[in-house]
Parts: structure tokens; sequence; C-alpha cells
């Protein structure tokens, strides 16, 4: 597989984002959802950005509240044996395992560019948190253009779990909110760019708590708020490279030899790759291929390295003729991009 990562990679990284809460650092601007609007590339960032703390050994958790439409600060301690502040990204109360805040606080945020590599970044958050569902942040972005309509999907994160809500815009410029489409907890959605048969299609990834593991699902709508008709796509595989989790990665697009879904699947460490799945054109439910073998692995530095390494993490490409353009997160901290061939990927597959 003949993989091109621009030169300019990676293409934006936190100091190329000013914070727009006073107080606070940018430590990710990755997952961006990808969509071409006018004669600009669109990349929507999800921007975390956490408050900045004078002691060490104190560690703080940014929660909008929609009473006020600000953001309260909670202070935790290192040594407080109540907590688990382990992991940098979450504090889990030790006692109520279910129960956890994040140190950090995303929205999302348009950087816009006229080649594909160079980016500025808009002033102002262009979807922000907005009520108690999302009360944590929103995160990883999609973007599926249907006709003159940008619909955009995101993880909306609360107390009550993560589940995928939408908003849809013209201009980028207004958005109209539509709810939330899957309930927590779940996330990863991808919305296919046409009526496939009359319907809509939306892949999706649950999280069962009790039997089964976070797989790649399919649903269908009439409008593209209520879906239903849910069927199991593909699962983990054990000892290959997707056998932790997968999720739907960049929107679906067509080729002439099916709907080619490229998606991210983490092995039992935590590495995440892209690869890519192929569905029938006409009932995308039947998987007609899939990768034996990772599309992308995370082997350039920026990929190794960052707020969470080891993570190539893509939310949207643009396809222009045999070239995919793979807008991707890396290392949950910045945002990369690479070419692929849509023939080079096909040719890859393992057919069923």
């Amino acid at each position: 597989m003949n993989i091109y990562r621009y030169e300019q990679n990676p293409l934006l990284t936190p100091n190329d984002v000013p914070p727009f809460h006073e107080g606070f650092e940018v430590i990710g601007a990755f997952n961006a959802g990808i969509a071409k609007f006018q004669d600009e590339v669109i990349m929507l960032l999800r921007v975390a950005e956490r408050p900045i703390s004078s002691d060490p050994n104190v560690i703080k958790a940014p929660v909008f509240n929609p009473s006020t439409n600000q953001l309260d600060i909670y202070e935790f301690r290192q040594d407080d044996p109540n907590f688990d502040l382990s992991d940098p990204r979450v504090i889990r109360e030790t006692t109520k395992p279910k129960w956890s805040y994040l140190t950090s606080l995303s929205y999302l945020r348009i950087a816009r560019s006229k080649d594909g590599r160079h980016f500025t970044v808009d002033e102002k958050p262009f979807v922000y948190p907005s009520n108690e569902l999302e009360s944590f942040g929103i995160e990883d972005p999609r973007i599926t253009q249907i006709d003159d309509t940008y619909y955009i999907y995101f993880s909306a994160v609360s107390p009550m779990g993560v589940g995928e809500s939408m908003v849809s815009t013209k201009d980028f410029k207004t958005v109209q909110q539509h709810g939330m489409i899957f309930a927590p907890e779940n996330k990863d959605v991808l919305i296919f760019p046409e009526k496939i048969n009359g319907k809509y299609y939306a892949l999706h990834r649950p999280v069962p708590n009790s039997n089964g593991s976070p797989e790649i699902w399919i649903a269908e709508s009439n409008n593209l708020l209520y879906w239903g008709n849910h069927k199991h796509l593909i699962g983990l595989r054990p000892g290959k490279w997707d056998d932790g989790r997968i999720g739907g990665g960049a929107v679906p697009f067509k080729t002439d030899k099916g709907w080619l879904e490229l998606y991210h699947g983490a092995s039992q460490d935590h590495r995440y790759c892209m690869g890519a799945v192929l569905l029938d054109l006409n009932d995308p439910a039947k998987v007609i291929a899939r990768s034996e073998k990772p599309l992308v692995e995370p082997d350039a530095p920026y990929e190794q390295e960052g707020f969470f390494g080891g993570v190539v993490f893509s939310c949207g490409v643009l396809v222009e003729g045999d070239v995919v353009k793979m807008y991707y997160g890396v290392a949950d901290t910045s945002m990369a991009c690479a070419e692929l061939s849509v023939q080079e990927i096909l040719d890859s597959l393992t057919y069923l």
C-alpha cells in the first residue's frame, strides 16, 4: 500500500489554536470532520481545552452548566484516595466506578484552507455545548453533505453517558439543532451521503455493558432523525489489529465495487489503526470485503507521540478520482493528512 503523508504534517497542532476560554490551554486539535464548501476545505476540529492549574497536585475538571451557560470548574487532589487520576483524560471516583469527570472540555471549531494543506483557524467555536447532554463536551464530528445541507453529528458527553447528537448547516455560519439521534452508549456514527433504495443508512457503534463488544452496526431511517432496523455489521477479530474495539471512521463513499468505509480499529493494547470494509451498493448491510491488515498504522513520530500516543483516527476524507485524501487525528493531539489510492485499497481487501 502506497501512503503519501503530507510534508506539512502535522497540519494543525494545539499550538496553532488559541484557547477560547481564559485561563485554559489547548491540549488537542484533532479528529476533525471534513467537508468541501465552495472553494474551501473545511476542517471541523475537535478542540480540547483544559483549565490551567497552578498547583501540580491539583487537577481541574471543566463542566458546562446549561442553567448558566458557563463552565463550572471542579478541583481534585492527586493524593485523594477517592479518585483515580492515573488516566490524564479522566478523573474517576474509586467508590463509584461508573461516575467520572473529564480533565478537558471539547467543542467544534472550523479551520479553513484553499489548498487542503495550510489552514487558518476561526477565532470562535462553531458548535459549542448547549444542553445537559453535552455538559462534558462534544467530540469527534463527522460531516455528511446531502444536496445543499451539511449534517454534522458528534459524540455528546455527559454524566448520562455518550450519545450522538446532530446539527445541520448550509453556510458554515449558522446551525440548526436536531437533538440526540443515537442514545447512550453510542458513538462513531456515519451517515451515508445519499438514499439507498429510498432509505437513509448510518453506521454506529453501541458499547454493550453486559454481553457483546464495541463493534459496528448499521441502521436505517426515513428522515435522518429516527433510526431503526438495527443490524450488526462487523465485529472484532481475535489476534488481529482490530481485536480491541472498532468503529466507523470517515463517511462512506461510493466506488464501482461498493461503498467503501475507512474504519478505525484498536488492538488490545490501544494501538489505533485505519482499515477498510466494502459494503454492497444496494444493500449496505451486506459486507463484501474487509482489510486483513491495516491500511494506515501509527508509524510517523507525530502519530506515535502525543497526549495519547500510537493513534491514527480519521473522521473524514475527500475523494478526487482515484485519490483518497484521508484527514486524521494523530495521538489524540493534532491533525494530519495522507493520500491513498482507491484502487489500491480495493485490491488490498480480502473478499468474503
